[in-house]
């Protein structure tokens, strides 16, 4: 699979916070929820970036203690991604529940 964020990935991910992380792979996974009905490439597209972005984070060794939380987001956007049921949860859902991460993350940003 070829990495869709190489900047990212090359280490520039370490260096944001979690905050910043989580608002990131939102902002995909809000791509995919308004994608999902209507193309189906951009669909997908925006799927994998969001599960690359989820794996970067679950490598940041900073979040160890936080692994669990992240691992299970991860879970729940693959089975809502999916189609599956299991969380009984939509992309739609999930952009709600990853919203507030990129305002704050915004807002930390125009703190400085």
């Amino acid at each position: 699979m070829t990495l869709q964020h190489q900047a990212l990935a090359s280490g520039r991910w370490q260096k944001l916070s979690l905050m910043e992380q989580l608002g990131n792979i939102g902002s995909e996974i809000s791509r995919a929820a308004l994608a999902e009905s209507k193309d189906k490439k951009k669909f997908e597209s925006a799927v994998d970036r969001a599960l690359e972005l989820f794996d970067l984070t679950l490598d940041d060794p900073r979040w160890r203690g936080r692994l669990k939380e992240i691992a299970r987001a991860r879970e729940v956007f693959l089975d809502a991604s999916l189609g599956d049921k299991d969380y009984q949860s939509s992309l739609a859902d999930l952009d709600d529940y990853f919203l507030p991460f990129a305002i704050a993350a915004r807002q930390q940003y125009l703190d400085k």
